[in-house]
């Protein structure tokens, strides 16, 4: 990977974090941890992978993203703003009556959202059929799922993935943040996963891990994932929950958490003094 890109991407990774803090600063309190794990993935998507047109974001060739765990929706939104497909002010509506960002993605409010989403399992099911309706239409365009490691309890996950070998989607890539957590515990204790890898190869999937807060290792999969081998794609994201916050990863209840005034500041600091070494500047 080039050397110059993996710095634009960990700026971009800064800025989406940056962002996505102060919303949820406006807000009080939010699914912080889950929202911050998957940021890294986003920064690749939205900052080089993924062809778009923000001024025209139902444009029919695009790439499409789902973010099955809907929850995470603040950090999409973050990323799309950064993007232009709406102006950034409107971070601080996040989850405030008249939204046009509520709680969990919502394709028919948000400019950008290819999905609506938020019962957990349902966007396995949506991605596979959006993948199979673009190769209907003999469009080259890709489909890319975020699922979270707790929401592959759902035995939709899995019929979707046999649907997906069986129609040979490969333009559909997978990826499963696997933080190691859920709502109510660390997945190991609630239901434990097991090889999530093996699990998705088994399902015919070309399958592939990487450290999932590493934007080089998560671009690399990405682009090998680009080769259309007539499987659909998996890329296990070994991640942080709260991933880019020390005092968010250190919380063992972080999937929605409460801040007291001011909290959030300290933790913007930090991360804007990040993006100034790396001469990110201001946003």
């Amino acid at each position: 990977m080039d050397l110059s890109l993996e710095k634009q991407l960990k700026q971009m990774a800064l800025r989406i974090r940056i962002s996505t803090l102060t919303a949820f600063g406006s807000l009080g309190f939010g699914h912080i941890g889950g929202s911050l794990s998957i940021v890294d993935t986003l920064a690749v998507l939205y900052g080089d992978v993924m062809r778009i047109r923000p001024e025209e974001p139902d444009w029919p060739e695009r790439d499409k993203f789902v973010c099955s765990k809907g929850h995470a929706g603040p950090a999409v939104y973050a990323t799309l703003a950064l993007r232009g497909f709406f102006p950034a002010s409107e971070l601080s509506t996040l989850n405030q009556p008249g939204t046009n960002l509520p709680s969990h993605c919502d394709r028919n409010k948000t400019p950008g959202i290819d999905m609506t989403t938020g019962s957990l399992g349902q966007g396995a099911s949506l991605a596979a059929g959006m993948a199979l309706g673009d190769k209907l239409r003999g469009r080259d365009s890709r489909i890319f799922l975020m699922l979270g490691d707790g929401e592959i309890n759902e035995g939709q996950v899995w019929e979707a993935a046999m649907f997906a070998a069986a129609r040979n989607l490969d333009n559909l890539t997978v990826f499963v943040d696997q933080n190691g957590k859920q709502l109510d515990g660390y997945t190991v204790d609630v239901l434990d996963t097991g090889d999530i890898a093996a699990k998705f190869e088994a399902f015919g999937f070309e399958t592939q891990r990487v450290e999932g807060n590493e934007v080089a290792q998560v671009y690399e999969a990405v682009v090998k994932a680009a080769a259309r081998c007539g499987k659909p794609h998996a890329i296990i994201l070994h991640t942080t929950k709260g991933a880019g916050v020390p005092e968010v990863e250190q919380t063992v209840a972080n999937h929605n958490m409460n801040f007291v005034p001011g909290q959030v500041d300290g933790w913007l600091e930090e991360l804007q003094r990040q993006l100034d070494a790396m001469g990110g500047g201001k946003q």
